[in-house]
């Protein structure tokens, strides 16, 4: 519906445009919720054998169908001729560069199908190397480059137990039942188990027929390391006849492309991953462990010879986690990533174990919440590229060279972010009051922080247990504090990245006296004087979805609490849980019928009768990894006894919520409307009402400024993606409002909107994106615009000579009844 403004709320609406631009010039509003389709990442960057250019994934939002998509992007590694090789709403990924840096392997995907794809660097040209009848993963380049590895999913039929008569021709019957004979058959985010297995295979480089390497009913996955002389291929797989009931026992193996003959080289109790050949051939290093069955396991470095002998500890002195191995061109050290007190790092390590650490503020691409995250590449000279990340902003692109220094060459949410305000994030390091054991979190502050003020407080627990949170960006978070929150995020006994020890305090013990750590963070933070200790809200997801649930029934110093995809019943979860063979035997001391007493010892349900904290519950409908019917045990049992709750539930979304970006949008939303009911009349009450329900006048001031940054940015080239552009622009319209230009005619949304997806006025036919794609970038200032006639002539459709001209909206002040125009601004074309 249309929504025309009358003359004195155009006059009204006009000086509350001056005064929200005087403000906007000092002081940026805070985050809002639909801000989060705004914001983007960078992820998986591959820096060229040569070292002068890197490929990424570049993140973002599809506002209209609500998921993440991703182009490749490149840049050289000075950060100049920064620019997109793919486009359009579709999810590109793994690129991967070929030995000699002449072409670019990549999986395109697009309307459900992935294809693996190669593109020739000198020009640009592209060809889909073979059609696959499932996606691949794990891409891996012969060192010759004749050849290209991947993994696989190679169907089979699905199974019937009893043969059961053919409908006749016409009829409708409903659908056959479905036999589930095998211990792992439901996985968390895809549903059912698809029949059959993962294998590898090859295909030429110049594109043929896939041949698959691997056979037998065992899942090979992850990307092989290739043999120098492109002849072996070394993975890691469980082939073990009973893999189900010990998935964690991976070996590594070597297999002849040629021959197929295999050969494992570990034959250990345990998981060893991620296999990587030495630049020589004479040496693999991979990363496991000895698995003793606790919840917490450190993988650490190892370096074996190439038939499996000799096998030792490199990262023996290092009390951390480390991740996927790459070698050192000079063949004598190894890089990998690993956390150390929330921050993640690249490090190399020489064969002697002595380690530098090359990076610190790896991470970003988990913009929810601020978790572990982030990759790197190497070169053989020693340069990297790696993901970036700050409390202030996700993902970006970052280049370092070993003895150099580092440099960040993407600005991905310069123009979405560049005009809010974040809270600052400040460390926090208490000792609990269990043991004097010194635990480490992180205090957000609201924008606009005033240390006189008191404020409301938010705990958010991470998951896991075993994972940790650090200084990196989180929308999450992000939002809590921009509704008026100080919110506290910690690292209690049982996170990662501080040691083994430290990560198994919980073995057998959770939750228990991580309870103490958090609430010793909480008591720290009130100390600091700004926090209220009567306005203390607590909410957290997974494991800390468990914790949040046994702090309610452990204290009533919390106004409310949010518990998100929750175990509630340790019994029911081991048994319905999508880790039946993993759980029970790592996190308890046994199966819970012959431990029932253990089992309900460390379960929130058995201290519900303790809850009078109003307490709500959010989970996903197709959450197989903490069923829906955990929530529901505790939301049944607080009914019961009359304590002020809710359920709800996100349908579609398993046990990552935020999947999509509305899921996000809505689990934020939810988590402070109910705290925002049990602390009617605060500030935080406040502000959180004033991010949803602006009044009338305040919502179309905000979305004409939304419009003038629309096109300021458009035209400054900050909005590369103009299919996701078009999609803001539908946006922040939001149900429109006539547009009254000089001489007194209106311009409606939906003319304007199709206006800008057809060039509508320009005196060629191409598509405006086209048009942005090609001239943005040269603004000559005063609305002016340069292209080479080169280019032009490029563009699709009819080619004047002279000029062209395309409209922008720009405000005008001072004017009581026009509140916009279109103002025409000229493109010279240069011969």
């Amino acid at each position: 519906m249309q929504r025309a403004l009358p003359a004195h709320l155009l006059c009204t609406v006009t000086s509350l445009l001056l005064a929200v631009t005087s403000v906007a010039q000092t002081q940026p509003e805070p985050l809002e919720l639909i801000d989060v389709f705004d914001l983007e990442y960078a992820s998986d960057p591959r820096i060229s054998p040569d070292g002068e250019w890197v490929v990424y994934v570049r993140n973002f939002m599809d506002v209209m169908k609500d998921r993440k998509r991703s182009n490749l992007w490149i840049a050289r590694a000075d950060g100049s001729e920064h620019r997109a090789l793919t486009s359009g709403i579709r999810n590109d990924s793994s690129p991967r560069w070929s030995p000699d840096g002449t072409r670019l392997l990549y999986v395109a995907a697009a309307d459900g199908k992935s294809d693996l794809t190669v593109r020739w660097m000198d020009t640009g040209q592209e060809a889909k190397l073979g059609r696959l009848p499932a996606g691949p993963s794990g891409l891996s380049w012969s060192p010759n480059g004749d050849w290209i590895a991947f993994s696989m999913h190679v169907a089979q039929p699905a199974r019937q137990l009893a043969k059961l008569p053919s409908p006749p021709k016409g009829a409708e019957w409903a659908d056959k039942p479905i036999l589930v004979d095998s211990l792992s058959w439901r996985r968390d985010g895809s549903g059912m188990v698809k029949p059959g297995f993962s294998h590898l295979f090859l295909l030429p480089a110049e594109g043929g027929t896939p041949r698959q390497v691997t056979n037998g009913d065992f899942h090979h996955r992850g990307a092989p390391s290739w043999s120098p002389d492109s002849r072996a291929l070394v993975f890691s797989a469980n082939r073990r006849e009973d893999w189900e009931r010990h998935g964690s026992d991976s070996e590594v193996h070597e297999i002849d492309v040629a021959s197929g003959e295999l050969k494992t080289l570990t034959h250990r109790y345990g998981p060893d991953r991620s296999p990587a050949v030495s630049p020589d051939g004479k040496q693999i290093a991979f990363v496991g462990y000895d698995d003793r069955q606790q919840g917490y396991q450190l993988s650490r470095l190892y370096v074996m010879n190439r038939d499996g002998s000799g096998a030792r500890v490199v990262s023996k002195s290092l009390d951390r986690n480390v991740g996927a191995p790459v070698w050192d061109p000079s063949g004598d050290a190894v890089w990998f990533g690993f956390a150390d007190q929330g921050h993640s790092k690249i490090a190399r390590m020489s064969l002697d174990g002595a380690m530098e650490t090359l990076a610190d503020d790896v991470g970003g691409t988990t913009l929810g919440r601020p978790y572990a995250s982030g990759s790197f590449t190497v070169t053989k000279d020693g340069r990297f590229a790696y993901t970036a990340c700050t409390t202030q902003r996700p993902s970006d692109v970052a280049v370092g060279q070993r003895g150099g220094d580092r440099k960040q060459l993407t600005r991905l949410n310069r123009d979405t972010l560049a005009s809010r305000t974040l809270g600052q994030v400040e460390e926090l390091w208490c000792k609990s009051s269990h043991d004097g054991r010194p635990i480490h979190g992180w205090i957000v502050k609201p924008p606009g922080f005033d240390p006189e003020k008191k404020y409301p407080l938010l705990l958010e627990i991470h998951g896991g247990p075993f994972s940790n949170y650090g200084a990196r960006f989180s929308a999450e978070c992000q939002l809590y504090a921009a509704a008026g929150y100080v919110v506290l995020y910690t690292n209690p006994r049982g996170s990662t990245s501080y040691g083994e020890e430290f990560g198994n305090l919980i073995h057998h013990a959770y939750p228990g006296h991580d309870y103490d750590d958090l609430m010793s963070c909480v008591d720290a933070t009130i100390e600091r004087g700004y926090v209220d200790p009567d306005r203390l809200f607590v909410t957290g997801g997974s494991g800390g979805g468990v914790l949040t649930a046994w702090i309610v029934g452990k204290t009533k110093r919390f106004r409310a609490a949010v518990v998100a995809k929750p175990v509630i019943n340790w019994y029911s979860f081991a048994l319905t849980s999508d880790g039946p063979a993993f759980f029970a035997k790592y996190w308890f001391p046994g199966p819970p019928w012959e431990h029932a007493e253990h089992y309900l010892k460390r379960s929130p349900i058995s201290y519900v009768g303790n809850i009078e904290t109003p307490t709500m519950l959010l989970t996903g409908e197709e959450d197989w990894r903490t069923p829906i019917s955990e929530s529901e045990q505790l939301y049944h049992a607080l009914k019961l006894r009359e304590v002020e709750t809710a359920l709800v539930r996100i349908p579609g979304a398993s046990h990552g919520i935020t999947s999509r970006p509305s899921r996000l949008v809505a689990k934020v939303a939810n988590v402070l409307e109910w705290f925002r009911r049990y602390d009617e009349g605060t500030e935080a009450e406040k502000a959180t009402e004033a991010m949803a329900n602006k009044d009338e006048a305040s919502r179309i001031v905000a979305e004409v400024e939304q419009l003038h940054e629309f096109f300021e940015e458009w035209f400054n080239a900050t909005l590369p993606k103009t299919d996701a552009a078009y999609a803001r622009f539908e946006r922040v319209m939001g149900e429109g409002f006539d547009i009254v230009s000089p001489n007194g005619n209106k311009t409606a949304r939906a003319p304007l909107l199709e206006g800008l997806r057809n060039a509508h006025g320009m005196h060629a036919k191409a598509p405006i994106k086209i048009w942005i794609e090609n001239v943005a970038s040269r603004a000559m200032g005063n609305g002016k615009f340069k292209v080479s006639y080169e280019e032009w002539q490029q563009l699709p459709g009819e080619k004047p000579a002279g000029r062209a001209s395309t409209a922008v909206m720009r405000r005008r002040s001072g004017m009581p009844n026009e509140l916009e125009w279109l103002e025409v601004h000229e493109v010279w074309i240069e011969k």
